[in-house]
């Protein structure tokens, strides 16, 4: 049985290749890429998938955050 779950992604441009890499914090290990930012959401929805599916598979619990992440990037001179 599915449910609905919420997962914060985090984008870091990649200015040598182009493009994101992208980062689950709340699943270990969950990565991929993509050139735009809506191709990274996509592909994260995917990867996403892919993980919990192998965590159900392999009897494992699947982590869950209880509120999404806001981050908010800032720049400052210390």
């Amino acid at each position: 049985m599915s449910k609905e779950r919420h997962y914060t992604i985090i984008l870091y441009p990649e200015p040598e290749e182009g493009g994101y890499s992208v980062r689950v914090p709340t699943l270990p290990g969950c990565v991929t890429q993509g050139e735009t930012v809506e191709e990274c959401i996509a592909m994260a929805k995917d990867v996403i998938a892919l993980y919990i599916e192998d965590l159900i598979a392999s009897g494992e619990a699947v982590p869950e955050e209880d509120e999404p992440t806001l981050a908010i990037p800032i720049r400052l001179v210390a």
